[in-house]
């Protein structure tokens, strides 16, 4: 369920919100599905994003229709990071285009 690189799935079993609420220090959930071709393309993006942080924990997530995760942070688009500090979002970056996208997120976690 996390990484650091790139090449690693969404996790169809996603944790339970209380787990990702209580957890420490900095973290990122990624929500989208394995067959999206928006997640597909901004893989390289993240996963070179992830490589200049080791020390952000990654963790991929399976969304869609119905799924308790996704639908407690309003997920909408995929690729979605929430960006946590403590369990908390401190931002957010939907369908990234740029690395200044992700840069300015991963800033906020300081």
């Amino acid at each position: 369920m996390t990484s650091k690189g790139d090449a690693m799935s969404y996790a169809a079993k996603a944790p339970a919100r209380k787990e990702i609420d209580a957890l420490n220090g900095l973290a990122v959930l990624e929500f989208g599905t394995d067959w999206c071709g928006y997640c597909q393309g901004a893989q390289p993006l993240i996963g070179d994003a992830f490589a200049q942080r080791p020390g952000v924990r990654r963790i991929k997530v399976e969304d869609g229709p119905g799924r308790a995760l996704g639908r407690s942070f309003r997920v909408k688009l995929w690729p979605t990071l929430v960006f946590l500090r403590d369990g908390t979002e401190v931002a957010r970056v939907v369908r990234p285009g740029s690395a200044a996208d992700l840069d300015a997120a991963f800033d906020t976690l300081g």
